[in-house]
């Protein structure tokens, strides 16, 4: 059955077209983005849902999502979906970032013109019928030096766009490597830097618990006397109070916002001040940008639907659809060895170590560590997935780290999972053959050759005789076909086990037969999503 697709915002024909040529079914229904009801009502039905600002996908919307795996936002913004709740239901939420990159950067450097040269309340004069030229001397941007407050994807535009303004430029971005510096042309600076030398500061950032506020009271007052102040990124990031005092006071010559700390703005200590410029959000209202960014989310959630591929999600590692057929079967891999430590696990998990050796080591290794602890907690919730399971081990308190080092051994790469309890440690490592099958090769440090099926059968015992044609015997008896039969010991009377691969699950008769021998220290059927 081809993935279903609703679209509750305006979208260009182009994207939802998009859906179409691609063999999704989609439902264009604008009218929903503003109607909870009637949204509510829709959903269950929908594997993907195609948004923009309008349509506010609450937690209420999501618990009555019982088949959506991924949300869409056409623009960088999300604050309109509750990310924590999608994560826990298991469902993607993507942006697209890099549709709008330019339009941002180019309304950032109009700000900066309209502000230095006083172009609005010009323009308003002029109309009026008055002729105030000596009223609105201006400034000139070329050997003025601009300060950029993150220097990522819109903060580089903008410094290749000012660099060819010849202006100087410094940039504070904790990561901001010297290299990427070099490359960009920009000066890296600290903060404290960045306040006292520039004389246009353009802000480039997410809010985040590190970034709101970032333009304080206290920093604003360490700026250069006749500093102009540019927002283009999101409100909150300044202090719009302070720095309506410091723009009254003189010290700040002038400032140009297109976002604000509570939106829509029907008031703002900036508004009516001398040399502000105001715009209602427009850092991506091209026609350009909005046409980009709906093509953009119609092939990501397309592209996600149909091979996997995860591209640009905010609360799951992004996997590029070349990059989705290499590392599938790794990424099975990994989930089954979480499946496995899981099955066996009946007590809290403490930490858990995943080592990428080799080839695997060279991977998108945190789509991997999904995998893994998705296999892990599916033990014990079934309905986890890539998504949710880093969100249930956080909240389960499970450290997770990770280890990389390169080929160890006679396989070209393999992933091996440690996990620690109170009570023991437990570890499986396994690779993947030429024939694109995942294989366990370790457990416990006894080395196997294991072939993985959807029914299995896992025992531990001292290695004494009897241990085969009790299991044969057994199992031959009870009607279960043995489709592969894997042993492995420390050494010649020391730990061994056995791992086998059945074509129907041992029945409990069968199990407790095998407990009454006392062969073995450890009996666990086990089952695999293969």
């Amino acid at each position: 059955m081809a993935p279903k697709v609703l679209v509750s915002d305006k979208l260009s024909e182009t994207a939802v077209q998009i859906f179409r040529d691609r063999g999704i079914e989609v439902d264009f229904r604008p009218d929903l983005g503003k109607d909870k009801e009637a949204l509510l009502k829709a959903i269950p039905e929908y594997d993907g849902l195609a948004i923009r600002s309008a349509t506010k996908v609450t937690e209420k919307i999501l618990d009555a999502a019982r088949n959506l795996k991924v949300i869409g936002r056409a623009g960088i913004g999300t604050d309109n979906i509750d990310k924590v709740a999608a994560s826990k239901k298991g469902v993607i939420v993507m942006n697209t970032p890099f549709g709008n990159m330019i339009t941002t950067a180019e309304h950032a450097i109009a700000l900066m013109f309209a502000v230095a040269r006083q172009i609005p309340e010009a323009n308003a004069s002029t109309q009026a019928g008055k002729w105030e030229k000596s009223r609105f001397m201006g400034v000139e941007l070329t050997n003025k030096t601009l300060g950029v407050i993150g220097c990522g994807n819109i903060g580089s535009i903008v410094i290749d766009r000012a660099l060819g303004l010849k202006m100087k430029v410094i940039g504070y971005d904790p990561y901001l490597s010297e290299e990427r510096a070099d490359a960009l042309g920009v000066e890296k600076v600290e903060l404290d830097d960045l306040l006292a030398r520039a004389d246009i500061i353009t802000l480039h950032v997410p809010l985040t618990d590190q970034t709101r506020g970032i333009l304080s009271a206290e920093n604003l007052a360490k700026t250069k006397k006749g500093v102009r102040i540019i927002n283009c990124a999101r409100g909150g990031l300044v202090d719009e109070a302070a720095l309506a005092e410091l723009i009254r006071s003189g010290h700040v010559a002038g400032a140009g916002f297109d976002v604000f700390s509570e939106e829509p703005a029907r008031e703002n200590p900036l508004f009516g001040l001398p040399n502000v410029v105001c715009t209602p959000h427009l850092g991506a209202a091209t026609t350009e940008a909005q046409e980009n960014v709906a093509i953009q989310v119609a092939e990501q959630i397309s592209d996600y639907l149909l091979t996997g591929a995860v591209q640009n999600a905010l609360n799951m590692p992004s996997v590029t659809a070349e990059e989705a057929k290499v590392m599938g079967p790794w990424i099975k891999l990994a989930e089954h060895l979480g499946a496995f430590v899981g099955q066996l696990t009946d007590e809290p998990i403490k930490a858990v170590n995943i080592t990428f050796d080799g080839v695997a080591a060279d991977m998108n290794l945190a789509a991997l560590e999904s995998a893994a602890i998705a296999g892990l907690m599916k033990a014990t919730n079934p309905e986890v997935n890539m998504v949710s399971a880093p969100v249930v081990a956080a909240e389960r308190g499970i450290r997770i780290s990770r280890t990389t080092q390169p080929k160890g051994g006679v396989f070209d790469g393999y992933i091996k999972l440690t996990m620690v309890t109170d009570e023991r440690e437990r570890s499986i490592a396994g690779t993947v053959f030429s024939d694109g099958k995942p294989r366990f090769i370790q457990i416990k440090g006894i080395n196997i050759d294991a072939e993985i099926g959807r029914h299995m059968l896992y025992t531990t015992n001292r290695d004494v005789p009897g241990i085969i044609g009790a299991l044969g015997g057994i199992l031959g008896r009870a009607g279960v076909n043995i489709a592969n039969f894997t042993l492995g010991r420390a050494d010649v009377g020391e730990e061994a086990l056995a791992l086998l691969y059945v074509d129907e699950p041992v029945p409990e008769e069968a199990l407790e037969e095998l407990r009454v021998t006392e062969f073995f220290r450890m009996i666990r059927p086990l089952s695999f999503d293969v």
